[in-house]
């Protein structure tokens, strides 16, 4: 089941890179994106930190289309606009589902949604304020500076793929899903765990948990989730080592259900050997040929 599930939440991620490479001019296909995404899982599951697949990911499509710093972005707000989409249903989650660590996550959610207007009212006075140019004063209206740079970077990025390309729904669609998808799979693990909860119980605590598992700072996936899981569940009832467990077995699920991703690897490791001895055949053909004559 995990495997299925993982599959369809693979697909939603790619589609939704898809679209974000798509709106800061990046082609990215949604059958590259499918391989290429399980690949980045794969090493993200594997690799200490956790981001090391989605870096990988963006320096490969970037070496391919010749376009690295927007290819880079891409994967950085891919996943960025994911981690927002799922901060929100998380909030809306612990708003409606009772749960004992309802009072410390909402604080962190309003402190992140905070953050999120900010960077949206950037976005809109780089929309009003013109590009450039220079002001009746004489002055260039253009932000000044690396500071400048950096925000008219982000702003640009964000009123493109948000609002010239329209790509918001599909992002939120393809989040939602993907976020669905993860917490189905934590349930399962949940329920293998010989957790009684109901699902209603769990389903707050899985939430919170998923949202720990996305902060940067674990080896091979393994760290904040599982200590996040203890402390939602012992604040639950339900005891720490049921927590751990729980995440311990999500983590296990999710490794196996990326292993898909190593195949992509080692395809592509062959593809590339593959392409180099095809290049060399010229040169042999013509070194032949000149020994001969």
């Amino acid at each position: 089941m995990a495997v299925a599930v993982t599959a369809l939440t693979t697909v939603c991620c790619a589609w939704r890179w898809s679209l974000v490479a798509g709106g800061l001019g990046v082609d990215v296909r949604l059958p590259w994106a499918v391989a290429a995404y399980y690949r980045s899982q794969f090493l993200n599951t594997t690799l200490p930190g956790g981001v090391v697949g989605d870096v990988h990911r963006g320096v490969r499509q970037g070496r391919d289309v010749g376009v690295m710093g927007r290819s880079l972005r891409s994967v950085a707000w891919e996943r960025t606009l994911g981690q927002a989409v799922q901060i929100v249903l998380t909030g809306l989650v612990l708003l409606v589902l009772p749960s004992a660590a309802r009072s410390i996550v909402l604080v962190a959610v309003v402190v992140v949604a905070a953050a999120g207007v900010a960077v949206a009212g950037v976005v809109l006075v780089a929309k009003v304020v013109p590009r450039g140019g220079q002001s009746r004063g004489g002055r260039s209206r253009d932000m000044p500076g690396l500071g400048g740079r950096i925000v008219r970077t982000v702003a640009d990025d964000l009123r493109n793929v948000l609002v010239v390309s329209r790509a918001w729904p599909g992002i939120v669609l393809a989040s939602g899903v993907a976020a669905t998808g993860h917490v189905v799979i934590f349930l399962v693990a949940a329920r293998a765990a010989g957790t009684d909860a109901s699902a209603a119980q769990v389903l707050p605590l899985a939430m919170i948990v998923l949202l720990a598992s996305a902060i940067p700072m674990n080896i091979a996936g393994w760290g904040p989730r599982e200590g996040v899981a203890a402390w939602v569940f012992t604040a639950a009832g339900l005891g720490a080592a049921q927590g751990v467990t729980t995440a311990v077995l999500y983590g296990v699920l999710v490794l196996v259900a990326t292993l898909p991703g190593a195949a992509v690897l080692v395809a592509a490791r062959q593809l590339r050997e593959a392409g180099r001895q095809g290049a060399s055949r010229p040169d042999d053909q013509r070194l032949e040929g000149a020994t001969l004559g």
